[in-house]
C-alpha cells in the first residue's frame, strides 16, 4: 500500500518547462514502481482518465487543465550501473542529464549526447530523444512498461518498439514506461567522456535559449532540412503572440517571455506551420505533445 495522497486542483504550470498549463483535477507523484501501479488501479476504479508526465518538457498542457488523474513520474528515480558489462537500468523519472554524467563517470560510452536534454529516461524512450548525432534507440536494450489500465509490468525489447526519428510505438500504445535498460560501451576513460559531455552541454547552452522557459525543439526536422533554418529564413525569429515568442537565438524554440498562456504557444505553433506550409509546401510536425487539446498533433 501507499501513504501517498492525491492532490486536487494543482497548477500544472509548475510541472512543465514552458511554465504554462491549467490545474490537474488530481495529481500524484509516486516514488516507486509499486506506488505507480497502485495509482493506475485507483484511477481505473474511479473511472478516471490517467495521463502521465515526466519532467514536463516537450509538453503543452491546456490552460483549462486536465480532468482525471495526472501521474507525474519525476520522483520515480534510481539507477543501477554495471561498469563491467555496460548494463544500465534507470527508472523512468531519472533525469537524462544526470544519467549522462553518471555513466560518463563510470567510463561508459553512449549517452554523452544526452547531457543537455531537459527530460527523463521515460520520456527519452517514448520520444526516441536525440541530440549531437546520437539517439536513445542506439543504446536502449529494453523498457519495463505497464498498461495505463493497470495490471502487471512487462518488458518490451528494442526491436518491439518500432523506433524511428523522434518516434516509438510508445507514443500510440496506452503504456507507461517504468524503467529503461541501456547497454553502453564499457572501458572508456572517464576524464575523456566527461570532457565530451561538457563540450556537448556547452554547445547546447550557447546555441539554444536555456535562460527562458521553453520545451526544447518544437518541430521535428523534415530531413534533410532543418526546421530551425526554415523558420529563420522566413524572418520569424522574434515573432510573438501574447507572451510566446519564436526565440531570437534559435528559431526552432518557442519561449515563454514571462506571461504566456498555453493558447499563445499553441497559436504561435500554428502560425509557424502555416508560414512554412505556404512558402515551402512542407508540413512541420511538432515534437511537442499536447494534453487537454481537441487534437494531439
Amino acid at each position: 500500500m501507499t501513504s501517498l495522497q492525491p492532490r486536487s486542483a494543482v497548477s500544472l504550470a509548475e510541472f512543465t518547462t514552458w511554465r504554462v498549463g491549467g490545474p490537474a483535477q488530481w495529481l500524484v507523484e509516486p516514488c516507486s514502481i509499486e506506488e505507480t501501479s497502485i495509482w493506475l488501479d485507483w484511477a481505473k476504479r474511479k473511472g478516471m482518465v490517467c495521463r502521465v508526465i515526466g519532467a514536463g518538457s516537450n509538453l503543452l498542457i491546456h490552460d483549462q487543465g486536465l480532468p482525471g488523474l495526472t501521474l507525474c513520474l519525476r520522483k520515480l528515480q534510481g539507477v543501477q550501473i554495471d561498469q563491467q558489462t555496460g548494463a544500465v537500468e534507470a527508472l523512468a523519472g531519472e533525469p537524462i542529464p544526470s544519467l549522462s554524467r553518471r555513466v560518463a563517470q563510470a567510463g561508459l560510452l553512449g549517452l554523452s549526447w544526452a547531457v543537455g536534454i531537459p527530460g527523463t529516461v521515460g520520456g527519452a524512450a517514448v520520444m526516441n530523444a536525440g541530440a549531437q548525432g546520437g539517439c536513445t534507440a542506439e543504446w536502449l536494450e529494453s523498457v519495463q512498461v505497464i498498461s495505463l489500465q493497470g495490471g502487471e509490468p512487462f518488458r518490451l525489447q528494442r526491436d518491439q518498439l518500432e523506433f524511428g526519428y523522434r518516434h516509438s510505438r510508445l507514443q500510440q500504445d496506452p503504456l507507461l514506461v517504468l524503467s529503461a535498460r541501456f547497454r553502453l560501451e564499457p572501458g572508456h576513460d572517464p576524464k575523456e567522456l566527461k570532457r565530451i559531455t561538457r563540450q556537448n552541454l556547452n554547445h547546447r547552452t550557447t546555441t539554444q535559449p536555456y535562460t527562458q522557459p521553453s520545451c526544447g525543439s518544437v518541430f521535428r526536422n523534415p530531413e534533410p532540412l532543418k526546421a530551425g533554418k526554415l523558420i529563420e529564413d522566413l524572418g520569424l525569429k522574434g515573432t510573438r503572440i501574447g507572451g510566446a515568442e519564436v526565440s531570437t537565438l534559435h528559431a526552432n524554440f518557442i519561449v515563454n517571455t514571462g506571461d504566456a498562456k498555453a493558447a499563445d504557444i499553441d497559436q504561435l505553433i500554428s502560425l509557424v506551420q502555416d508560414r512554412v506550409q505556404d512558402r515551402h509546401n512542407l508540413s512541420l510536425h511538432p515534437e511537442v505533445k499536447r494534453l487537454g487539446f481537441t487534437t494531439s498533433a
